[in-house]
């Protein structure tokens, strides 16, 4: 970056030099040449005065050295002029500074030469006797003129090359130091340029999402590591004692039930995190179709029916189809965890109602239950990944703290709201709220 900059300003300086330099000669060189225009038709009044006064022999003895001096008759023949014979000069009285002093009585015009890369300014005054005197000058071009001053203007871009290299430099650096010195770990305490200041928030932004996806990651390793160990060592220690002879024949279904019971809670678990996987990848790997929401409440409460009357729970499902863009694997996981854990938090005798119904072009599913309820400084970390309130009564009944978080994934997933309400030992109320499907 440092070297980019550098050659721009190089680049720049240069370019600026080059072109203030070109206008710089132009303009002087215009403003001179007007000068030196003027003091020319003052000349030739002098001169013209000064014919009128003594005629012919005005010239005689007249230093023409920087003029050249042109004395025209009614005709166009050369009276006299000072550079040449008049004699032997051909008819000027088709020359343009000529016709107009003939005419208007004052004349003048411009001449280039290409070969000898000068031009020659001519003033022209007509006489009272009706001849022209004519004074002429020449003058270099702008090219010759830059030619005459070659040697200082290469001295000045030397030194200006020079001088804009040292600039460039130290500018060059002085531009990315700052940069340079960034404190990523903590961009906004930088005293910066303010230009870059959404960027450096940009930056402090990602770092907190990956400081806390780190942290999630981290958290979740510990918790996966945690809710493994435990059924294993279980299904070790058990397996180890039928292994050894240990167990008496009688209590060997025992044991062998608690290791089946263990090995149910590690499919649990293994199937949750999966799930969880899958959410996190989003949606590329899905189809989208259109999905009847009750529909798919029917088929999750009946699913649900024996371990709701195992545990005494009563489940009513009401409302009206309600059809929405999704997924069907990620809308299920939602319907089963909120149903799944309205039947174990609840108490025997409970009860568990299944709301769907459609609302401003999309749906809402409503889970509530007569349980134990959530307290309510717990409310806000029930979506969190191995989050629970009860752990002894989720280890009790066979939980694995992924369900909440399925369903949190899930709705995100879908561009759904969760609301959660809940009183302690009175019940909890899950609302979804899926929008209406922008496609």
């Amino acid at each position: 970056m440092t070297k980019r900059i550098f050659k721009s300003m190089c680049v720049v300086a240069l370019s600026v030099f080059a072109a203030s330099l070109v206008m710089f000669i132009g303009i002087l060189y215009d403003y001179f040449s007007s000068i030196q225009k003027r003091q020319l038709a003052m000349q030739t009044d002098l001169a013209a005065s000064g014919v009128i006064h003594a005629g012919a022999g005005y010239f005689e003895g007249l230093n023409t050295k920087d003029y050249r001096i042109t004395w025209i008759d009614k005709g166009g023949a050369v009276l006299f002029d000072s550079r040449s014979e008049a004699v032997e000069m051909e008819s000027h009285l088709e020359r343009e500074e000529i016709r107009e002093a003939f005419s208007e009585g004052y004349g003048e015009s411009v001449r280039y030469s290409t070969t000898l890369l000068e031009r020659a300014v001519y003033c022209a005054r007509r006489l009272p006797d009706g001849t022209v005197l004519r004074l002429s000058i020449a003058q270099n071009t702008p090219v010759i003129l830059v030619m005459g001053m070659l040697q200082p203007i290469c001295l000045i871009i030397m030194v200006a090359f020079i001088l804009s290299l040292f600039l460039a430099s130290r500018l060059s650096k002085a531009i990315v130091k700052p940069l340079n010195e960034l404190n990523l770990d903590e961009p906004s305490s930088e005293a910066g340029y303010e230009e870059i200041t959404p960027l450096l928030e940009r930056i402090e932004a990602q770092q907190e999402e990956i400081r806390k996806a780190e942290q999630i990651r981290r958290e979740f390793t510990a918790n996966v590591s945690h809710e493994l160990k435990t059924p294993l060592h279980t299904i070790s220690g058990s397996a180890e004692l039928m292994m050894n002879k240990m167990v008496k024949p009688e209590d060997i279904p025992g044991f062998a039930g608690r290791i089946y019971g263990e090995a149910g809670r590690m499919i649990s678990l293994v199937e949750d995190i999966l799930k969880l996987s899958h959410l996190d990848e989003g949606a590329e790997e899905m189809n989208r179709e259109e999905i009847d929401l009750y529909f798919l409440a029917q088929e999750t409460v009946r699913a649900l029916m024996p371990a709701a009357e195992r545990a005494d729970v009563s489940v009513e499902l009401s409302g009206e189809p309600a059809v929405i863009s999704g997924f069907r694997a990620p809308l299920e996981g939602i319907l089963f965890n909120l149903c799944d854990n309205a039947i174990k938090y609840n108490r025997r005798g409970g009860s568990v109602f299944v709301t769907v119904r459609k609302k401003d072009g999309g749906a809402e599913l409503k889970v509530s239950d007569t349980g134990i309820g959530i307290p309510k400084e717990h409310q806000e970390r029930i979506f969190e990944r191995f989050y629970r309130v009860d752990k002894g009564r989720s280890r009790e009944i066979g939980g694995t703290g992924l369900g909440l978080s399925i369903v949190k994934h899930a709705a995100m997933l879908h561009g759904a709201e969760i609301e959660v309400e809940s009183v302690v030992n009175e019940g909890t109320v899950v609302a979804v709220y899926f929008p209406a499907d922008r496609d």
